[in-house]
């Protein structure tokens, strides 16, 4: 399992609105700031415990790939419409992908800095 994962970016202002507008529809919201560091995740009984992570850096990578969980498909819709409008680049329309199972259900777009970016539902 996952805690948490963190990215380079090479614009912090503009992939943080990127971020904000496109994780909006699967739950996640800006929970905190630290030095320079944004940090996205869901509500909790915890806290503010942030499990996707941006910060500036001068060499953002682009072969990282970062999938989403999304509660159902009309929330990887709006993920894709949101992430779309805010600067995000096509990388594969909403859409099943029975290449991975008959109910993969995912939508896949490439940030400002080319990072792939994927909301999947596994629900029928």
């Amino acid at each position: 399992m996952i805690d948490h994962i963190g990215i380079e970016v090479s614009n912090y202002e503009k992939s943080k609105l990127f971020y904000e507008q496109a994780l909006a529809p699967l739950g996640y919201q800006l929970l905190m700031e630290v030095a320079g560091f944004a940090g996205f995740g869901m509500a909790s009984k915890e806290g503010p415990i942030a499990s996707f992570w941006l910060h500036q850096g001068e060499n953002p990578g682009t072969k990282t790939h970062i999938a989403f969980s999304a509660s159902d498909r009309e929330a990887v819709n709006q993920f894709y419409l949101a992430a779309i409008k805010n600067g995000g680049t096509d990388n594969g329309k909403p859409g099943i992908r029975e290449i991975y199972h008959p109910n993969y259900y995912g939508a896949f777009v490439l940030d400002p800095d080319g990072f792939n970016i994927e909301a999947v539902c596994h629900k029928p």
